[in-house]
């Protein structure tokens, strides 16, 4: 059976491979059980129907420049902290494993060297119990059963040079029958269910929703006053005089004697002068009110299906 590069087979694997917890390949690193560095992933090789069969590993500073195969079954993968955890692996066992590249045929015999090299590691995993399935997750082999069906999504690994067969179509060799190279352990790789819900977060933003301006504008208007004034005027009484003695008959009359009095009078003119009217003091105040938001939001519940009449603790 024919294998194939992982993001050449599957290019959206970063989205959906084990529901989106995978992320990037090239983030992972590989360890040793003692958290010893000794390289990074590469990419990971599938066979036709989609199921992992190889990590591909750049040794780098640990055996420089070499690149090499390990069988999906001893690697252990930790999403969290982005590492894959070989337990049991020695640097004399990766220095003895045959180098891959991208034009390496990986036949049967090319297999042999690499699964020679692993055999310690493997036997230690041969009492386990493993899943039915070596993909990451059920839904992942859901996703890969249907591009193999999906003649449209298949073309394009046909016609894209990269998308290189390194292993030749006349190698059947039965991954299947050894599960401690190829078979993902439930106690090593089979995480905790995640059932996810979807929540409404509100987001607060404070935009401007209008301006108030306040200035001074002149008007014109008429005004009045008034005040109080005074004014003199001359009375001029006159009355008959009796039984008063006679003047004298020297007595000369004379037209130019005057009796002069000054008249006055108040006289009021106005002018205008500037007083403080009112004073405006202009400031915001904050009002508190609350707002409800609605959207319909989904959640995933526990479906469990069960066979014959196994005991299940809920």
């Amino acid at each position: 059976m024919p294998l194939h590069r992982l993001k050449d087979y599957y290019p959206n694997y970063r989205e959906t491979l084990a529901d989106g917890q995978m992320g990037d390949l090239d983030s992972y690193s590989i360890h040793t059980q003692g958290d010893e560095r000794v390289g990074t992933v590469k990419d990971l090789l599938v066979d036709d129907s989609g199921r992992f069969r190889y990590v591909v590993v750049d040794t780098g500073p640990w055996i420089f420049g070499k690149n090499v195969l390990l069988p999906i079954g001893l690697a252990n993968f930790d999403y969290n902290k982005k590492r894959v955890y070989v337990n049991g692996l020695s640097k004399s066992q990766v220095e003895n494993l045959p180098e891959y590249d991208d034009k390496t045929v990986v036949d049967e015999r090319y297999e042999d060297r690499v699964r020679g090299q692993y055999q310690p590691i493997a036997q230690g995993r041969s009492n386990r119990q493993f899943l039915g399935s070596n993909y990451a997750t059920p839904n992942d082999a859901d996703r890969m059963n249907a591009l193999n069906t999906d003649k449209q999504a298949m073309r394009p690994l046909e016609s894209n040079a990269g998308a290189r067969t390194t292993q030749t179509n006349a190698n059947r060799y039965d991954y299947d029958r050894e599960p401690h190279f190829y078979g993902l352990s439930d106690q090593d790789n089979q995480g905790p269910l995640r059932l996810y819900e979807e929540r409404l977060i509100a987001h607060r933003e404070h935009n401007k929703v209008g301006e108030v301006r306040v200035g001074k504008q002149v008007k014109t208007e008429t005004a009045e006053v008034t005040e109080p004034i005074t004014k003199e005027r001359v009375v001029i009484e006159r009355h008959d005089v009796t039984g008063q003695p006679a003047v004298g008959a020297d007595h000369a009359f004379e037209n130019q004697e005057v009796a002069r009095m000054d008249v006055y009078e108040d006289e009021v003119t106005a002018e205008k002068q500037a007083f403080v009217r009112e004073e405006v003091n202009v400031r915001k105040e904050t009002e508190q009110e609350t707002v409800r938001l609605r959207d319909q939001v989904r959640r995933e519940e526990l479906d469990i299906d069960t066979d014959g009449n196994p005991r299940v603790k809920r």
